[in-house]
Parts: structure tokens; C-alpha cells; sequence
């Protein structure tokens, strides 16, 4: 098993299966990503509100990759163990007008955080602290189809998912759909709560290693992830079925899907049995809500539902 690393001066910033991989990897392998700031260091430790304002689009979601895994083709399934994450000392959370949950927030405002005082919590404000528990919020391959795509939908490819469990112990399953799977990470928070309703959570830069493995034709439909949290009090880890889409109603109906269709590969029920299943130990949670036009939903059942302790 090799570690190979990614500095920060390579990156792309659309996803395109005809990138030129920046590393090639065998299965077992580790990368070391330095991942860059999300506006590119429009916005520093030193910004202020202006700087906002002159934020050009283009220059968004700095992606670390493509990785290129050995042996990956159409139809397998790509693991991804998140096994360190390390943030800069410092962090943005803005409300950028006409976007995120409430429309009613139509001034724009900027909160620099300091995060060199604590690797557990960061200070706002009025005693109020906020638990750090870093995690990429773009962790993705490269989709099928031709052509060149924008990073803040996700979709079946994984992508701007902004799954904040996805921390340091975790495992992200996704479905390969182009030839070495092309595997890109960036977007990394120190912080967020699930659905990000103003938009940002704790932007900041930083490095994440992540192993990676490789499950031939697994055939998933959308990602999966594995996390050391429970979906039930006092348990110990979950696995997550996810559903993305326009609706969230309809990326609802996904996750549930993709838990059954698990359910039933992987324990022998039937399917209306895995069904009920759902309906009795498995948990919705809405895992993002502002990267138009798609949505992200997990289902969470703990894995001593499932037998696994």
C-alpha cells in the first residue's frame, strides 16, 4: 500500500470524465489531499464583507484530484475511509443574498472564525461554542455522461453531497460510472449542521487523507456511506442509504429505495419485509437542502439493528 500526495496547487474545478488524472492508485492505496479554501482564498482570514460581493463565480469549489483507481470500471463500487482530517487555524460562514433556506435574509453578512484556540470547539459568540468535527463536503466521482458539469448539484456520483457525518472513521461507497473512476475531493467545513439552511458552514482549508478500496461489480444506484454514529441513542454506527434529487419528497422515496434494495442483497428479506424494516428502525434525516437543484436525504439504520455490534 502506497500514500500519495496531492498539493494544493493541483485542482480542477468541474466534473469532466475526460480530466487528466493528477495520480494514478492501486487499490489499498492512501492519498494525502491538501484541500484549497472554496472560493479559491477569495475570501481569507483577513476578508471583509466586500470581499463578497467581488467573489467570482467561477473561481468556486476548487476540486483535489482527479485520482485515477487502478482496475475501477463502469458498475463497481468505490470505498472511501476518511481516516485523518486536518483544518487550518481559521474559518468563514456568510449569508450571501438569494441564496439559501429563507429568502427573508437579503443582506449579506461574514463571520471569520478562530480556530486555533481548540481542536474540539470554536467560540461565536455570548458563550455560545460550536463543536468542531471537520469533514469534506465534496467528496465525488466522475459521472457517465460526456461533458462538463457543475459542482454544487450533487448527484448519483456523489459530488457536493455536504454530508457532515462523513468525519474522520467514516466510509463512503459510491457507484463508478467512467473507466478509474476519477475520484475528486474538496469543500472542507470545520463545522455544520445538517441542511446548511444559510448556505456555508464552517468554510476553511486544510488536508484530509482517505483509503481507498475498490468492490467490483457492486452495482449500487447512489452513494452509501458507513459512519461510527447511530441513528439510535447509546449505539455505535449506522449505515446510511441516500437519496438525491429535485424534490425532497422524491430523494425521500430514493433513500428508501436504495435501503431496500441493500436490505435485500445483503440479508436475504424480501422486499416488502425489508420495507417494513424502514418503516420500524431506520431514520430519515435531511442531510442538505441549499445546493440547487438537488437535495440530499439519508436513511440511517444503526448497525445493531442489522447484527453488527
Amino acid at each position: 500500500m502506497t500514500l500519495h500526495e496531492i498539493e494544493r496547487e493541483t485542482y480542477h474545478y468541474l466534473w469532466n470524465n475526460e480530466h487528466k488524472p493528477v495520480a494514478r492508485i492501486q487499490p489499498g492505496d492512501r492519498v494525502q489531499f491538501e484541500v484549497n479554501e472554496v472560493t479559491s482564498w477569495q475570501i481569507t482570514k483577513n476578508a471583509k464583507l466586500v470581499d463578497l460581493a467581488k467573489l467570482d463565480q467561477a473561481k468556486l469549489y476548487p476540486l483535489s484530484g482527479p485520482v485515477f483507481v487502478e482496475g475501477a470500471s463502469e458498475g463497481d463500487a468505490l470505498s472511501i475511509e476518511v481516516e485523518e482530517i486536518k483544518t487550518e487555524d481559521w474559518g468563514w460562514s456568510a449569508i450571501v443574498p438569494g441564496l439559501g433556506l429563507l429568502p427573508e435574509f437579503a443582506e449579506a453578512y461574514l463571520w471569520i472564525w478562530d480556530l486555533s484556540k481548540s481542536d474540539k470547539f470554536v467560540d461565536f459568540k455570548n458563550k455560545i461554542k460550536v463543536p468542531l468535527s471537520p469533514f469534506c463536503g465534496v467528496m465525488g466521482v466522475a459521472p457517465r455522461e460526456k461533458g462538463a458539469f457543475e459542482v454544487i448539484p450533487p448527484g448519483k456520483h456523489g459530488g457536493n453531497m455536504d454530508i457532515k457525518h462523513l468525519t474522520v472513521g467514516s466510509k463512503l461507497l459510491l457507484p463508478v460510472w467512467t473507466k478509474g473512476a476519477l475520484f475528486s475531493v474538496g469543500d472542507m467545513h470545520a463545522a455544520m449542521g445538517d441542511g446548511e439552511v444559510c448556505i456555508t458552514a464552517i468554510e476553511c482549508p486544510g488536508e484530509v487523507r482517505l483509503k481507498f478500496e475498490l468492490i467490483k461489480d457492486a452495482n449500487i444506484p447512489g452513494p452509501r456511506f458507513i459512519t461510527k454514529e447511530s441513528s439510535e441513542p447509546n449505539l455505535k454506527g449506522s449505515f446510511v442509504a441516500t437519496g438525491i434529487a429535485p424534490d425532497l419528497l422524491e430523494a425521500c422515496r430514493l433513500a428508501t429505495r436504495n435501503m431496500i434494495d441493500y436490505l435485500v442483497r445483503q440479508y436475504n428479506l424480501e422486499p416488502k419485509e425489508a420495507y417494513i424494516l424502514c418503516s420500524v428502525a431506520a431514520d430519515l434525516k435531511i442531510h442538505e437542502v441549499v445546493d440547487a437543484p438537488n437535495w440530499v436525504v439519508g436513511l440511517w439504520v444503526a448497525e445493531s439493528v442489522l447484527g453488527q455490534h
